[in-house]
């Protein structure tokens, strides 16, 4: 029978993966935990990568969450506002990837400035009848 959660010591935190041994990825037969464990393999590139930016991964963060998930709450001109998770530390992108979060797309601004970005980003997604090797060359 599967593990129903394990929970992971990450610094001060403790992370609780549910349905660790759900597989994510078929064909590569990898799991929500693998996913954790390679966000906490690569951690401190992902922490420095995402620090203070505001983040999608779905519209909002969710209102019932730890209260170290930090969010940074971001206005649209259309007057709308939205609390995107705020990266700050290793346990808060676990807590995401528990939510089955793959790919961060964190804002090219922090969160205490987010009219003023402070960096450029070129996110290349493969398009139809295109290729990685494509991809490369765009780069």
């Amino acid at each position: 029978m599967a593990a129903p959660f394990v929970e992971l010591e990450i610094g001060e935190r403790v992370v609780k993966v549910t349905n660790p041994d759900k597989i994510l990825f078929p064909k590569a037969r990898k799991t929500k935990l693998d996913l954790v464990e390679y966000y906490l393999a690569i951690g401190e590139g992902i922490v420095r990568a995402l620090y203070e930016r505001p983040t999608i991964y779905q519209k909002r963060v969710p209102e019932k969450r730890p209260e170290w998930v930090e969010a940074a709450r971001v206005t649209f001109p259309s007057g709308r506002h939205a609390d995107e998770l705020c990266v700050t530390e290793l346990a808060q992108v676990a807590w995401a990837a528990n939510l089955a979060v793959v790919d961060f797309h964190p804002w090219p601004s922090r969160r205490r400035d987010t009219e003023h970005p402070d960096e450029l980003r070129i996110d290349i997604d493969p398009q139809p009848g295109t290729t990685f090797k494509d991809g490369k060359r765009v780069a």
